[in-house]
């Protein structure tokens, strides 16, 4: 093999070496913010799993009514959440429908 074959060889195993390392220094950069998006995400679907669950809003109006019935909340504060909470069941009813 010649040497100029070498060099190219040797040009290219370096710039593979090169952006190698950048790209380790870019996941090194970027892990903080990656995490931070991993977090983001959960969150998300935790809480698309909260405002979309029939399940989980039915317990919230029996918790709800509890705290009604045990005093802990005026009625004025029940009807607000309850009316809030039966919008969202009914909104996701609706969405279960037209999917």
């Amino acid at each position: 093999m010649s040497a100029r074959f070498h060099h190219i060889i040797l040009s290219i195993f370096l710039l593979i070496l090169k952006e190698a390392d950048i790209f380790i220094l870019d996941d090194i950069l970027f892990a903080p913010i990656n995490g931070l998006i991993f977090v983001a995400k959960k969150i998300n679907d935790v809480v698309e799993k909260e405002t979309s669950d029939e399940g989980t809003v039915k317990e919230r109006l029996m918790a709800l009514q509890l705290r009604f019935e045990l005093d802990e909340i005026s009625e004025e504060e029940y009807d607000k959440e309850e009316d809030d909470l039966l919008k969202k069941l009914e909104k996701i009813r609706l969405d279960k429908q037209n999917r």
